[in-house]
């Protein structure tokens, strides 16, 4: 704790005052940032004295609650609305919580980063640069600079697999397309459900402060069901998919083995001495 920090809570209900160079430096916050905070309503004006403005502990701490919510990727605007249901009444933690259970990612997938030469490799030396415009609009890819960013490094590897196989680049990606507007769409359908029946009945703005954890808790333990409902859709689909293609296919491979294994072999005429 800073000197400055000691001195706040020594004073109890008279916190340290700072003027916004001094806030800065102890907040970490650029005074342009102090300001900006400050005409979008995240902190609240300074006292006046004359021509000086004052700060106080709480707006040190409302500076170091912005910082912290921004490394972890809060926008100015939620930051904004937490801060108004706090002031309502809701426990910014628990705010917290269930901003987290909603938009934290759905994945433990870690993005990877490509550069051209890493791509010719991963595929084998098959890799088109045309096809980056291709990844890149279907946001498989995301350019930064010279190299290329995968959000889910699992598909880039299997597209890979997928071309050394023989299967056109341009064929797949037809069929992520397809896959991905019906899976936009069933999520859609699934989140309405929760919407409708967890988050509807108390209206449309916040639920009440002490439901927050609960609905926390709740889309907590959603998530997984629906990974789960996902993954078992896409099996039954592709055994369904399978045996319908392939199924004559492979019948006929083990029909011919069948027979193979089963041909009665042709006796030799006996010899005459």
């Amino acid at each position: 704790m800073s000197t400055s920090d000691k001195a706040a809570a020594a004073q109890g209900d008279q916190p340290a005052e700072y003027r916004i160079r001094e806030l800065s430096r102890l907040s970490g916050t650029s005074v342009r940032n102090i300001r900006a905070y400050q005409d979008r309503g995240l902190i609240p004006p300074p006292i006046r004295r004359g021509r000086v403005s004052i700060y106080n502990y709480d707006h040190l701490s409302r500076l170091r609650v912005i910082s912290e919510m921004i490394s972890r990727g809060y926008t100015l605007t939620s930051i904004g609305e937490l801060f108004q249901a706090m002031e309502a009444g809701h426990d910014i933690a628990d705010l917290m919580g269930l901003q987290r259970a909603v938009s934290s990612p759905w994945t433990d997938e870690v993005p990877q980063t490509y550069s051209l030469g890493d791509l010719m490799r991963l595929f084998r030396g098959h890799f088109s640069p045309r096809w980056l415009m291709i990844a890149t609009d279907l946001g498989l890819l995301e350019q930064t600079g010279a190299k290329f960013r995968a959000p889910s490094p699992k598909i880039v590897h299997a597209a890979a697999e997928l071309v050394a196989a023989g299967i056109p680049f341009e064929d797949m990606v037809s069929v992520v397309r397809k896959l991905r507007a019906n899976v936009e769409a069933a999520s859609e359908d699934m989140v309405r459900l929760v919407e409708r029946h967890c988050f509807d009945k108390y209206g449309p703005g916040l639920p009440p402060a002490d439901k927050v954890p609960e609905l926390a808790e709740l889309v907590w333990r959603l998530r997984p069901l629906v990974e789960q409902g996902v993954l078992s859709e896409v099996a039954r689909s592709m055994e369904i998919a399978a045996n319908k293609h392939l199924g004559d296919r492979l019948s006929y491979v083990l029909e011919s083995l069948y027979e193979q294994q089963n041909r009665t072999p042709e006796r030799e005429p006996d010899s005459q001495e």
